[in-house]
């Protein structure tokens, strides 16, 4: 199905819906929403999907969703695929209802889908479709694979991790499981075991979903070069325009981390010129625009991802880029977005997802401090990542809690990950517990690498190194 073609109307038409149905609920009020927000998720749920996925919803159908990525090939994610595939599955599963790799398959696309439309009331449909593969056919290792894929999406990791291994056990070459258990191993914080597991599916089952995630882990270990080596490679054999927009975008964002907006915006081009449609390129494209300080282009583009898919990272990044301009209305605009994100958090949470890490980087910022600090130490509890540390120490830092938070602040970086957000946190904590060279350096870090990483994060940093002369 082409982009911009009229077949597509329908599925744009349900997307917009959804947004709709998430603002409305989002409207009535923080102090209210606050109160109400986890006994209404349900409600919310309902609005959201709209009736899109009515097969098998009931006992009779039979059946009995970074950071992460999804195992799913990217060749699915081009325009209307994947749509069509599920439609194309349901059909075919209405007349051969014990096909248990289709209900594997099935699935896992249930997975992708919430995924890529940020809408987690499609995890339950997911989880079914699973179960009945399994009840069909016990040890289906497709299935398995999509049991892993499901509680990554869920970001019950040491689950997937499970699964995965299961699944390996049916079929050491499931290229699906391959690619779930190096997302497993690496949002558990055990980035050793995650190389191991990207060489090892580099051997079994190398292609786009395993250099992504060999590049991704060559990243958090601070070896930039051979990540984008890797996903240059990638994007050299890359044929669908799944693909090419897929790895594409992955180029952009690894450009974007290091401060070279150039070449992420001409990924993120490539990306587009691929797939128009393509959530994460236009979403790093207006984060890029942003960052070479084309803010007008960056709120157009940012209010399009939001308007199509509402995820907590582009809902604050557009609230703060409200925040930036300063305009007439631009600070109730920018509430509006933080309040979304509580909206989604209670929709993820309604469907089996843990948002702890959602909750507590928004919240830091833009909402309940102390809420923010006990999501920050629920997900410290379950994973030790650099990403939950660089949360948590954030998290205690906007509590006041400096020096809890610095040991934090610097394990977050201790694998040579180069990420200007962490650095810039570290740099303020240090700073506010006294160590005025120290967190001077790491502001300066920050700066140097991505000057653009947040335009209220870097106005900040240059604020606090202004007044630390």
């Amino acid at each position: 199905m082409a982009p911009g073609t009229n077949e597509k109307q329908p599925t744009e038409a349900k997307d917009d819906e959804r947004v709709t149905a998430l603002r409305r609920f989002a409207a009535a009020g923080r102090n209210w929403r606050r109160a109400q927000l986890a006994g209404s998720a349900a409600l919310l749920a309902i609005a959201l999907t709209g009736g899109a996925i009515a097969f098998g919803a009931s006992g009779n159908s039979g059946t009995a969703p970074m950071a992460s990525s999804s195992a799913v090939s990217p060749g699915l994610l081009a325009s209307g695929s994947l749509d069509a595939s599920i439609a194309s599955l349901q059909a075919h599963l209405r007349t051969q209802p014990k096909d248990s790799d289709s209900w594997a398959t099935l699935g896992l696309a249930y997975v992708e889908q919430a995924r890529t439309k940020g809408d987690p009331s499609r995890y339950p449909q997911a989880e079914k479709s699973l179960k009945r593969a399994l009840q069909i056919t016990p040890g289906n290792d497709q299935a398995l694979a999509g049991e892993a894929a499901l509680a990554a999406a869920r970001h019950e990791f040491a689950q997937a991790l499970a699964y995965a291994d299961q699944a390996l056990k049916q079929n050491p070459y499931s290229a699906d499981a391959l690619s779930s258990r190096i997302d497993a191993l690496v949002e558990l914080g055990r980035y050793d075991d995650a190389a191991k597991a990207a060489d090892l599916a580099d051997q079994r089952k190398p292609g786009v979903p395993v250099f992504t995630r060999y590049a991704y882990v060559r990243e958090l270990r601070g070896d930039v070069k051979t990540a984008r080596q890797v996903l240059r490679q990638a994007l050299s054999t890359a044929t669908s325009k799944g693909d090419i927009a897929y790895v594409s975008a992955q180029l952009g964002l690894l450009a974007w981390n290091q401060g070279d907006y150039k070449s992420a915006l001409d990924y993120y081009a490539r990306a587009l010129t691929a797939d128009e449609n393509y959530l994460p390129a236009l979403e790093g494209r207006a984060r890029a625009q942003a960052a070479t300080g084309d803010r007008a282009d960056a709120i157009k583009g940012m209010e399009l991802v939001v308007s199509r898919y509402p995820l907590p990272q582009p809902l604050v990044e557009l609230g703060e880029l409200y925040e930036d301009r300063g305009a007439e209305g631009d600070k109730a605009k920018a509430e509006d977005q933080y309040a979304l994100v509580e909206a989604w958090i209670a929709l993820a949470r309604a469907n089996g997802v843990n948002a702890d890490l959602d909750t507590a980087l928004a919240a830091a910022d833009h909402g309940d401090k102390a809420e923010a600090l006990k999501a920050a130490r629920a997900e410290w509890a379950r994973r030790h990542t650099v990403h939950t540390a660089d949360a948590l120490a954030w998290a205690l830092h906007v509590n006041g809690k400096d020096k809890e938070a610095l040991p934090y602040a610097r394990q977050a970086s201790a694998t040579g990950y180069r990420n200007a957000s962490f650095s810039y946190h570290l740099g303020i904590i240090e700073l506010a517990d006294g160590q005025k060279a120290a967190g001077r350096a790491a502001l300066t870090k920050a700066l140097k690498l991505n000057p653009g990483f947040s335009p209220l994060g870097a106005r900040a940093a240059r604020k606090a190194l202004e007044a630390s002369k």
